[in-house]
């Protein structure tokens, strides 16, 4: 329950970003820039001080080394983003419609594949917050509430951008501002679906959880590594974004450290 309650929480930051499509057509592009590096930022935050350095905690108890379910459990939450990446057709926003990626991507809609390409983001966000509160719930001793919750205002603070970047491309398209927020919100929906498999899967397969925080964590540093900090330096803004990104990266580490 605590996990959905997060993911509603970040789905709900990305229906306010969304929502910036009823006030304006167009926003300034060093905004835009210098919130996609402020996504990455808490997204490498969270990817460690949420993720990664509770899945090491929780091995020191294991008969195999340390640092074995963190690194196996990292290389194969990236694979299998790049694996997701290669197969489901998306479209990066602000891109044109011949460098959709993915199976048959020329066969969608241009609205379809930016939804898709944010929810491919999602999917390891969700499974984030799922992870952290099932880990709560299961009662391991490196697992809090306060971080737990510390990891879904983060990840809920870097979701705001993701939904504006679907709305406002679409609106400049020409849709509707009603369709072009439905679309941009909709994109956060993968988020609690993904947080229940996450929280079910660790509560009843207690074993699995530091492998499973990590695969979290690899999902996301693929995401930032092959999408948020490349489309956050595309446009000129390379030193805003790198500095938007420093802070993003410090926030979330205030908040994991002093909530958690």
């Amino acid at each position: 329950m605590q996990a959905i309650l997060g993911t509603l929480f970040t789905w709900g930051m990305t229906a306010l970003g969304a929502a910036l499509v009823f006030t304006t057509k167009n926003v300034n592009q060093k905004f835009l820039d210098s919130m996609l590096g402020f996504a990455g930022g808490v997204m490498i935050a969270a990817s460690f001080w949420s993720l990664l350095s509770p899945a090491l905690e929780m091995a020191e108890n294991s008969s195999l080394p340390v640092w074995f379910p963190a690194s196996i459990g990292f290389l194969l939450g990236g694979f299998f983003l790049l694996i997701v990446d290669k197969i489901l057709p998306h479209l990066h926003p602000d891109q044109p419609i011949e460098k959709a990626e993915g199976i048959h991507p020329s066969t969608k809609k241009r609205s379809t594949l930016l939804v898709l390409a944010i929810t491919l983001h999602n999917i390891p966000e969700g499974l984030a917050v799922g992870v952290a509160f099932g880990a709560v719930a299961a009662g391991f001793p490196s697992a809090s509430l306060t971080g737990a919750v510390a990891l879904a205002i983060g990840i809920g603070i870097q979701n705001f951008p993701e939904g504006l970047a679907v709305s406002m491309p679409l609106r400049r398209d020409g849709m509707s501002r009603t369709k072009s927020f439905m679309y941009g919100q909709f994109s956060g929906l993968v988020e609690p679906i993904a947080a229940i498999v996450g929280a079910v899967s660790v509560m009843f397969i207690q074993p699995l959880l530091p492998y499973a925080l990590s695969f979290a964590a690899g999902a996301m540093i693929f995401v930032v590594a092959e999408e948020v900090i490349p489309g956050s330096q595309e446009n000129g803004n390379s030193d805003l974004a790198s500095i938007s990104l420093m802070i993003g990266f410090v926030i979330m580490m205030i908040l994991d450290v002093a909530l958690g």
